[in-house]
């Protein structure tokens, strides 16, 4: 793929050094904390919440974070058409090659990822986490995770390396890490302003402990170095989203010493 985008900017040596550096989302000045940032495709509804990935990477980029992105290597559950939402049928999508495109072609496979290499690891919200990188879309707290994501949560857990996550993938955390402090916003729809509140009640079956935040904040799990933000669990305005992940981002920054 990086050979093909080379190519296709071959006439510009202007274009050419974009195209070298486009993978970097980094701050200027010295590297600070290595951060992994783990996607599960591309669209709310079937993949990242664009939005909170491209809000985690600003607020890493203006912490001097160095970032790779990476994803599984495995078809998405279903593809949902976002202009319609619902299943388009004969379609059939691959988690790593849609996660690409928020990536900018600069994507792993999650496989690759090792604990020893990072200091932290992020993961964005979006219903890929509850459909891509776990079953709970479909299973609720009966929920299975991905073989690779269990892996690398549980690693930079062990390690005491901060885990950040935003939206519905703090499931993730409390399916694998017994007792985990997480929010998911508020346990009540408030009229519709929280309109997956139920996702708290799911939270505590898993055998977590439930934190009410608003979308504007983090719950920092110290013990677990563990941090989550509600994101878009809540219909809010977008500047006050990104403004939750970044205090998200800024926790997992001062928790990874860097």
């Amino acid at each position: 793929m990086f050979a093909l985008r080379t190519l296709a900017f071959k006439s510009s040596p202007i274009l050419k050094y974009q195209v070298v550096t486009a993978g970097f989302h980094t701050g200027v000045g010295m590297f600070g904390a290595k951060v992994a940032v783990v996607l599960s495709g591309c669209g709310v509804y079937d993949g990242t919440e664009i939005h909170e990935a491209s809000a985690i990477l600003v607020h890493l980029s203006r912490g001097g974070a160095e970032v790779q992105m990476y994803a599984p290597d495995i078809s998405q559950m279903h593809v949902i058409d976002h202009s319609k939402g619902q299943p388009a049928e004969t379609e059939s999508r691959n988690v790593l090659s849609e996660s690409a495109r928020i990536a900018r072609g600069n994507i792993t496979d999650l496989t690759k990822l090792s604990v020893s290499n990072h200091d932290a690891i992020i993961f964005p919200g979006g219903f890929g986490a509850a459909k891509n990188l776990s079953t709970f879309a479909v299973d609720g707290p009966d929920c299975q995770v991905n073989k690779d994501v269990e892996r690398v949560i549980k690693d930079f857990h062990k390690a005491g390396k901060p885990i950040g996550l935003c939206c519905i993938s703090p499931v993730l955390a409390a399916k694998l890490l017994p007792g985990v402090e997480v929010t998911v916003g508020h346990e009540e729809e408030e009229g519709g302003k929280w309109p997956y509140a139920g996702t708290a009640q799911a939270v505590k079956a898993l055998g977590a402990k439930h934190c009410v935040k608003d979308h504007y904040e983090a719950h920092v799990d110290q013990k677990n170095k563990v941090v989550t933000s509600p994101a878009f669990m809540c219909e809010t305005q977008l500047h006050l989203i990104f403004d939750g992940i970044g205090a998200m981002v800024s926790n997992v920054l001062k928790l990874s010493g860097k």
